[in-house]
């Protein structure tokens, strides 16, 4: 433990909670800058939204979101049309606090008019969803699943999934919604952090029982009852590339702000915990994204009033432990510069103390010590050890400084989807293209909002303008845009961000091709604007040797 730093660099970082965590100029960081900001409800909201006013088909995984306050007009609106236009539609939202997690703050409507109009709306704004009424339900229980990704690289886009993951259940029988059960929170919402104070939440040594369970018991249960595993599992792995492609994007945005290309700085990586719903027609169901989920293996037990121990949970640590064990083997620096496919368990770690909330990744060799927030059993700790890889061969590295041969560890639980599956996928990744024209002209390094000037030479450059589309039509649409989004943000920046770049490109690419689909129109424009960007490269270079 290095509480107040470390000289030397190291190969990998594990930061308990961002990017910022400490300041790092070299190897590999378990965070993405900006992951936190782009996975929040409302941002992830907006980016889901996007892809789906481009490919309504392939990202309807996402239940229909309004973005509290600014949109609740039109919530009240297009639930009042929709009732209207149906009168048997029932339905049921549920409103989340854009900052918030484990629960807090969430809470069942029947109708618009039941939203907490407090003051707090203001300052903790929400995303308002309709509420999945029909879920998959196990033990007459309803449960979510999460999934751990690995998010290996940006660019290029990289993505591995975990074959197994837990699925969390809520402890009352499932009921539909009425206004008699909407406060029942361990009816309707899985969250564990919740579930975990219900007297009817079950710790069970076995996985494939309790109030938490590894997915794999869930899935063999399906196929017993006759249930189509790999399409359900196919459907998963869509789900989450579709979705890592939606928030690419933004995360591009701040890469380049913090680590601009050409100098040097460390690489990132980073796993994500997907939240996914099962309907009860065996669809999933994106419920949101975790930048930093919980990686504990044990649980608090009540030895007697008051007092509590940390235990050891079986399903967590079937789970967890492989994820972080085969990261590390996936990020291993030392790959790279041998010929043979050994691992090296040497690899420096430099691991903060504020991870100590959440599982840490024993090193071979690495003493027992206590934090003064979190506790864990040297018991324990050997057993995590010996899950790493075998006795034997970890003596040995830890005895002689020898490497752990590959066969001595378990197989790899991280699947590759992408680029595995690119090329079904590649065709959603328009919104990829156009954030790199707002990078290319941002200017300014480690910036992520594009000033008046940047968005009119964005606009000359690729030759938009013309006699039915004046500079001066581009001044206004610049800043109306521009004043929308800013008066709509939480941090009052000036400069038009990605997403309302976005919008103005969406906005030029209908009055430019006005009989396409949006999806080809953008595609159309995206092509012209890398064209002309490319011709005039050449000119430059051209006019450069003279």
């Amino acid at each position: 433990q290095f509480p107040l730093g470390r000289r030397l660099p190291c190969d990998i970082y594990w930061h308990g909670v961002s990017f910022h965590d400490n300041n790092i100029f070299s190897g590999q960081v378990n965070k993405f800058p900006g992951m936190m900001e782009t996975v929040r409800k409302i941002t992830l909201s907006r980016a889901m939204r996007t892809m789906k006013n481009l490919f309504p088909v392939e990202y309807n995984f996402y239940p229909q979101s309004w973005i509290l306050p600014e949109e609740l007009s039109l919530f009240v609106e297009e639930v009042r049309t929709m009732k209207d236009s149906d009168p048997s539609w029932k339905p049921t939202f549920i409103v989340k606090p854009d900052g918030g997690c484990q629960g807090d703050g969430i809470y069942l409507i029947k109708d618009p008019g039941d939203i907490r109009l407090t003051g707090s709306i203001q300052s903790r704004p929400a995303v308002v969803q309709e509420y999945i009424c029909k879920p998959l339900l196990m033990d007459k229980l309803k449960f979510d699943i999460r999934l751990y990704v690995l998010l290996k690289s940006l660019e290029p886009l990289e993505i591995y999934i975990a074959k197994d993951g837990l699925s969390r259940f809520c402890t009352e029988p499932y009921q539909e919604p009425t206004l008699k059960n909407l406060h029942q929170v361990f009816m309707h919402l899985t969250n564990y952090s919740l579930n975990i104070h219900s007297g009817n939440f079950i710790h069970s040594d076995s996985v494939n029982t309790g109030s938490k369970r590894t997915f794999s018991s869930i899935l063999c249960r399906l196929s017993s009852r006759g249930a189509d595993v790999k399409k359900l599992w196919s459907d998963i792995i869509s789900l989450v590339i579709k979705t890592i492609i939606a928030l690419t994007p933004e995360l591009k945005v701040y890469y380049q702000s913090d680590i601009p290309a050409g100098k040097p700085g460390p690489t990132c990586f980073q796993i994500l915990g997907f939240d996914i719903l099962l309907m009860k027609n065996l669809k999933p169901m994106l419920l949101e994204v975790n930048a930093n989920p919980s990686m504990r293996i044990e649980h608090e037990q009540e030895l007697s009033p008051g007092v509590f121990e940390n235990v050891p949970s079986p399903v967590d640590e079937e789970v967890k432990v492989a994820v972080i064990r085969d990261t590390l083997r996936l990020v291993d620096p030392q790959k790279k510069k041998r010929k043979d496919t050994h691992l090296s368990f040497h690899t420096y770690l430099l691991i903060f103390p504020t991870q100590f909330q959440s599982l840490l990744v024993g090193i071979a060799g690495m003493k027992d010590k206590q934090h003064k927030h979190h506790s864990l059993k040297l018991s324990l700790k050997l057993k995590f050890y010996l899950k790493l890889g075998s006795c034997q061969a970890l003596e040995q590295a830890r005895e002689g400084s020898q490497e752990v041969p590959e066969a001595a560890l378990p197989s790899l639980c991280l699947k590759q989807v992408f680029p595995k599956y690119a090329g079904e996928f590649s065709h959603l990744r328009l919104v990829d293209r156009v954030a790199a024209l707002f990078i290319r002209f941002l200017g300014v390094k480690g910036t992520t909002r594009l000033g008046p000037t940047g968005f009119r030479t964005f606009i000359r450059n690729c030759r938009l303008s013309n006699s039915n589309f004046s500079m001066a039509a581009v001044d206004i649409l610049y800043i109306d845009i521009t004043r929308r989004w800013n008066s709509v943000g939480i941090e009052k920046e000036s400069g038009m961000c990605l997403q309302a770049f976005v919008e103005a490109f969406f906005c030029l690419a209908r009055r430019k091709y006005k009989s396409l689909p949006l999806h080809e129109q953008v595609l159309a424009l995206i092509e012209v604007c890398e064209c002309r960007l490319a011709a005039l490269r050449r000119r430059r270079l051209v006019w450069g040797c003279g």
